[in-house]
């Protein structure tokens, strides 16, 4: 199975800018569609960007799209979220993994890595 770990989080002014990284280990990674979710105390986890396996197509959740950018690096085996513009709402624990396919908005695996908890204040 794939293990994914993600970096890059922390503590950001709204506004300000951050850049989240996951990378994943084995061999499908580039064979797979990508995700980015994230979790909020209290909230369900939910889809964040999405990436196709060979980083041309992207699509994003509305609370995001314009403020957000997801892409990949196959050579790497990592897929990164640039959050530009943050928000407070945005706070949350940041999730990547395999979609099922592109165009779905669920992970194809059961497991999760860490995550990375991103804050932003006011």
């Amino acid at each position: 199975q794939v293990q994914l770990v993600e970096s890059g989080g922390g503590l950001v002014q709204a506004g300000g800018s951050l850049r989240l990284s996951c990378a994943a280990s084995g061999r499908t990674f580039s064979s797979y569609a990508m995700g980015w979710f994230r979790q909020a105390p209290g909230k369900e986890r939910e889809f964040v960007a999405a990436i196709s396996w060979s980083g041309i197509s992207t699509y994003y959740a509305d609370s995001v799209k314009g403020r957000f950018t997801i892409s990949r690096d196959n050579a790497k085996n990592t897929v990164y979220l640039q959050m530009n513009s943050p928000k407070p709402e945005d706070t949350a624990v940041y999730y990547c993994n395999q979609l099922r396919y592109y165009g779905d908005y669920f992970s194809r695996n059961d497991y999760w890595g860490q995550g990375t908890q991103v804050t932003v204040s006011s």
